[in-house]
């Protein structure tokens, strides 16, 4: 348990169970759909992986920015999207967030500070430099997160954001969620160090390894990171050390020649809805309520995705810029 977990009330930690849950329920309902070819495309759930997105948004106002990966609904829920237009452009249809056009790789939602999901890997680090750059420049408190995988620390564009952001003093927080996977490469063959959230001593910089199956020890770490930010301190490095359950996408089996079924059940011991419920000690009737109210939700959304229009050929040719 974190240690900053006393100072977030009962009520607060049960709506963070909540979120994490509705992202547990979307991905798997969202992989059901995928399975039986009603969303077209490549899918990347990301079950096992809620604590990390609610422990940071749990941290962020809406007007702050959130930059995503391939495997960005979890961090789109957490920031506060909705449900039934994130569920229309999975199915594409034409109420969607983005009409469609960004399916589920690259969703995003600006209203609520979701610059989109990045299928290309880091290339949403410079994004948020450049983001952290106009708050500095027009004298802004709000921040810009950006989350990527242990994969992506080892691109040229993880070094070159963090060493502008530390020059600068950006208020931008780097979040690796390290995961143990690049698609099928594990970590210990792909990065020399053990613990990723070390390089930022190469910036300068704050860098601190969290417990990533906790959604409390995210948030205190966040915090933490968020505040100094809003003072104008610059950058930190964030390493959550989580695990996905299922595969890098589906076209890959949840176990497979990279990883056997032993290691999935031993994370999966460690369950961050697991862990919640024990911090809270959750009673039966209190688990049932969030069940309810999620299936709910997950009902309504997919009812309105559903019966929304499919987006039109015609349609691609709107809302171009060029």
């Amino acid at each position: 348990m974190a240690r900053n977990a006393k100072s977030l009330s009962r009520k607060r930690l049960h709506e963070m169970y909540r979120t994490m849950l509705r992202i547990r329920r979307f991905e798997e309902r969202t992989d059901e759909l995928f399975m039986a070819g009603q969303i077209k495309g490549a899918v990347h759930v990301s079950i096992g992986q809620e604590a990390c997105s609610v422990g940071v948004c749990s941290t962020l106002n809406q007007d702050d920015a959130i930059l995503t990966t391939h495997r960005g609904h979890g961090h789109s829920i957490a920031k506060g999207t909705r449900l039934p237009e994130m569920m229309a452009e999975l199915l594409g249809r034409s109420t969607g967030l983005c009409k469609a056009r960004g399916g589920s790789m690259h969703i995003a939602d600006v209203s609520m500070g979701h610059y989109g999901a990045h299928s290309i890997v880091g290339a949403n680090m410079p994004m948020a430099a450049g983001m952290g750059l106009a708050y500095q420049l027009e004298k802004k408190k709000q921040v810009a997160v950006v989350f990527f995988g242990d994969g992506a620390s080892n691109q040229g564009s993880f070094h070159e954001s963090m060493n502008m952001c530390a020059i600068w003093k950006l208020p931008v927080i780097f979040f690796c969620e390290n995961n143990q996977y690049a698609v099928s490469f594990g970590v210990e063959r792909s990065t020399a160090v053990q613990d990723i959230s070390v390089r930022a001593q190469g910036y300068d910089a704050p860098g601190v390894t969290v417990d990533g199956m906790d959604v409390t020890a995210v948030y205190e770490a966040t915090a933490e990171a968020v505040a100094r930010a809003r003072k104008g301190d610059g950058p930190s490095l964030i390493e959550a050390k989580t695990y996905r359950f299922f595969g890098h996408s589906r076209g890959d089996p949840q176990f497979g020649p990279y990883r056997t079924e032993a290691e999935v059940q031993k994370w999966r011991k460690r369950d961050p809805l697991i862990v919640a419920e024990k911090l809270l000690k959750m009673t039966k009737a209190e688990k049932e309520a969030h069940e309810a109210a999620i299936k709910k939700e997950m009902d309504d959304a997919n009812r309105f995705a559903e019966e929304s229009p499919k987006a039109s050929l015609e349609s691609a040719l709107e809302d171009v810029y060029a």
